[in-house]
């Protein structure tokens, strides 16, 4: 198997917000949103539901820049990154953890509303 296939995560979905950008030296960016993808299934009675799943995502550099420039929220995207994972200490003490998909490359196939 290749290694590009160990950490590969690819999805299809719509913005549930508008990118968070944070800006750093020497013009890097780091932007931030939530991707939502929503599975349809007939239950035991034969009735459609949807579950929805809620994913944040994290882009750098000039792609930053991209999703700062041309992505809003409910904007159809396709992406593909690798699963990342880290922890923090919360203002109590307290550590929490966070999932999160660092997108490598992004296709939107919805445009921006203007």
């Amino acid at each position: 198997m290749k290694s590009s296939l160990k950490n590969s995560v690819r999805l299809i979905g719509n913005l549930g917000m508008d990118p968070n950008i944070k800006s750093f030296g020497n013009d890097q960016k780091l932007a931030k949103f939530s991707v939502a993808t929503t599975e349809t299934y007939k239950n035991t009675k034969g009735e459609k539901e949807q579950v929805t799943q809620w994913h944040n995502i994290v882009v750098w550099g000039k792609l930053a820049s991209v999703v700062e420039k041309y992505m809003q929220k409910g904007q159809q995207i396709a992406l593909e990154g690798q699963l990342t994972s880290r922890s923090y200490m919360d203002k109590s003490g307290n550590k929490k953890y966070i999932t999160e998909i660092s997108a490598t490359q992004i296709q939107m196939l919805s445009k921006k509303a203007s």
